[in-house]
């Protein structure tokens, strides 16, 4: 079986796509309704990379982000929000067939820059990333305190 290529997710594929996120995002806690309407907007599409015999082996989710984007500096700004590819098929050319499908409607948004982030011990999305032609840009720690006496 080989790689056959890049498509958009659609209804039937609720059940491998909320496989492959639940691996990447084990705390994730969308519903199914919730994925559901995701694939039916265009403003945040789904692309699931796919072999020949139609079985998905990885995804890239993306979304247009109008707020400040780090490290851009434009708006509004194309964002990889998550990119997943099954073990069997890593180092195949699904991940960058998945980012190239972002990156031309990323463009066909009008946008001139694509951004992502990782978290910051994830040194093998870092890796790929630089594979897939992202500069890294800024590292970030963020903090909060909970301020006593104010209701949540």
């Amino acid at each position: 079986m080989s790689f056959a290529g890049v498509r958009r997710a659609g209804a039937g594929d609720l059940a491998a796509w909320m496989a492959m996120r639940t691996a990447l995002w084990p705390d994730a806690d969308d519903t199914a309704d919730a994925l559901l309407a995701q694939l039916q907007c265009d403003d945040t599409p789904v692309w699931l990379g796919v072999c020949t015999n139609g079985e998905p082996v990885g995804f890239a989710e993306a979304s247009l982000r109008r707020d400040h984007v780090n490290g851009t500096a434009s708006s509004p700004v194309g964002f990889l929000e998550g990119l997943y590819v099954t073990d069997t098929w890593r180092r195949s050319g699904v991940g960058r067939a998945l980012v190239e499908a972002v990156e031309q409607w990323t463009r066909g948004q009008g946008c001139s820059e694509l951004a992502s982030d990782a978290l910051i011990d994830n040194t093998d999305s870092h890796a790929a990333h630089r594979a897939y032609g992202f500069e890294e840009t800024e590292r970030v720690v963020c903090f909060c305190k909970r301020l006593p006496g104010v209701a949540a």
